[in-house]
């Protein structure tokens, strides 16, 4: 029997839509939580400019948490507190709540290692010069590792839109809403094919452009 796909396209764009939707406000939200999470972690570590085992410790901690706990137990696991931001749990909207969490904390690691890349001799110039923390931060440190932040950025993203296509799974939209729905569920191979194929092409995208990107700032 041959595929109909007078219903398929419609669906696809508007999974494109929602996959879009949730990766971008998802990453600019987990940008505005993790970069200073990543940046704190990294100030506040032995030996750091504003050295706090405590604060540190917590922060680790928070992190290894939400770190270790796999993206669909997640989703489920904080559904009470995704009904409390967003009013219902289910939706594309609801999925941008876990993902967040994912990979806000995510972030916050890279950011952490991508600066402390940055050579130690640098802070110590800075320092020297009579600089604050502020200015360490704002004005060495992360220009220092821009580079490296932005590939940091990269792999988020890649992860991000991963993890959106799971959001699938428990109603979230997406791409992998429709790969589920349309072609495990009602074993239409052709569906399946296009969704995976549209994830690695957006994977590659994102993956080449942050490439480029770095590659530039490196020159720079």
């Amino acid at each position: 029997m041959a595929f109909d796909w007078s219903w398929f396209w419609p669906e696809f764009l508007t999974a494109i839509n929602q996959t879009f939707y949730m990766v971008i406000v998802g990453l600019i939200i987990s940008i505005i939580i993790g970069l200073p999470i990543g940046v704190v972690l990294v100030i506040t570590r032995e030996n750091g400019i504003l050295e706090n085992k405590i604060i540190f410790n917590i922060l680790n901690v928070i992190i290894n948490i939400f770190r270790s706990v796999p993206f669909i137990i997640l989703v489920v696991a904080i559904i009470p507190f995704t009904r409390l931001v967003v009013g219902t749990s289910i939706g594309t909207t609801a999925a941008i709540v876990p993902l967040v969490l994912y990979t806000a904390f995510y972030i916050g690691r890279l950011v952490e290692n991508s600066l402390l890349e940055v050579d130690h001799g640098t802070i110590e110039l800075a320092q020297a010069m009579g600089a604050t923390p502020w200015q360490i931060i704002w004005r060495f440190l992360l220009p220092e590792a821009r580079s490296s932040l932005v590939l940091a950025l990269t792999i988020a993203t890649i992860g991000l839109i991963g993890a959106s296509a799971m959001a699938g799974a428990v109603g979230g939209g997406g791409i992998g809403d429709l790969a589920i729905t349309y072609g495990y569920n009602q074993f239409k191979t052709e569906v399946m094919i296009i969704t995976v194929v549209t994830l690695i092409i957006l994977v590659q995208l994102v993956q080449s452009l942050g490439n480029i990107i770095a590659k530039k700032l490196r020159r720079k």
